[in-house]
């Protein structure tokens, strides 16, 4: 197995609650990992030939151990991480250049709402001063495709360019089609591999705040882990399935961590 990213969700915290999200964080949140298991995972991973990790959630600002681990991981794998922009302040941006994440992407989830479309490039803008690589994860709802143009829009105007911003569609409904998606970029552009077809990436894979483990953060279809280890992903990983997004329920609906 050739996995070369595995995004991990430490813990289902997050103050935004977004209706959508696709492990239905909330400001509660559960199925928290400590920083010494992810550290420990990630180190194993490293050693199996894993290449990244990327932290999502949940919102991991609001994970106590996050700056632990991008500290203790640096120089071991890739360490990026995506957050709604909400914590971005001051002293939060200066730990961040000081564990020196590879790369951090702020979200924007409802482009109709200018002033998360102005935080996220104030946020980016605010990462570059500090040296931090940065992007934007653009949610793309197909009720909304005015909103996600303007919102492309905007983002080129301040600088960001195209290749620094990732087009997520919207998954378990009100999903865009590929065509729709390639018109809010309005040129090359970088999406989920599974933007023309649900389907398993073979170097992709995620683990959940409860530890169970997917081909896909959308998916139903997931096994527990016997343990934070390679090892026990793999095993994980052997003949499970994936269940379509699409598939006319409502199954862990959302951005991805990160593009893959």
């Amino acid at each position: 197995m050739s996995v070369a990213r595995v995004s991990v969700e430490p813990s289902r915290r997050c103050k935004k609650a977004c209706a959508f999200c696709y492990n239905g964080s909330h400001a509660d949140g559960d199925g928290e990992w400590t920083a010494d298991e992810l550290v420990a995972f990630g180190r194993d991973l490293a050693a199996h030939g894993v290449e990244a990790i990327s932290i999502g959630g949940g919102e991991p600002l609001e994970w106590d151990g996050l700056f632990e681990v991008l500290e203790a991981l640096e120089g071991v794998l890739a360490r990026s991480l995506t957050t709604n922009g909400l914590g971005l302040d001051g002293p939060t941006l200066d730990r961040l250049a000081h564990a020196r994440p590879d790369k951090v992407h702020v979200s924007i989830h409802d482009a109709r709402a200018r002033g998360e479309v102005r935080r996220a490039i104030d946020a980016v803008r605010a990462l570059d001063a500090r040296g931090i690589p940065s992007g934007v994860n653009l949610l793309v709802a197909r009720s909304r495709l005015d909103a996600a143009r303007a919102a492309a829009r905007a983002l080129a105007a301040a600088g960001i360019e195209r290749e620094r911003v990732v087009f997520l569609p919207m998954r378990g409904h009100d999903t865009p089609s590929p065509e729709e998606v390639a018109a809010v970029a309005a040129g090359p552009f970088q999406s989920m591999t599974c933007l023309r077809g649900c389907g398993a990436s073979p170097r992709f894979a995620s683990v959940a705040a409860d530890r169970t483990a997917a081909w896909c953060s959308y998916t139903r279809t997931r096994r527990r882990l016997a343990a934070l280890t390679f090892g026990a992903l793999t095993r994980a990983l052997d003949g499970l399935g994936l269940a379509p997004c699409d598939a006319g329920q409502l199954v862990r609906l959302g951005a991805a961590p990160m593009a893959r």
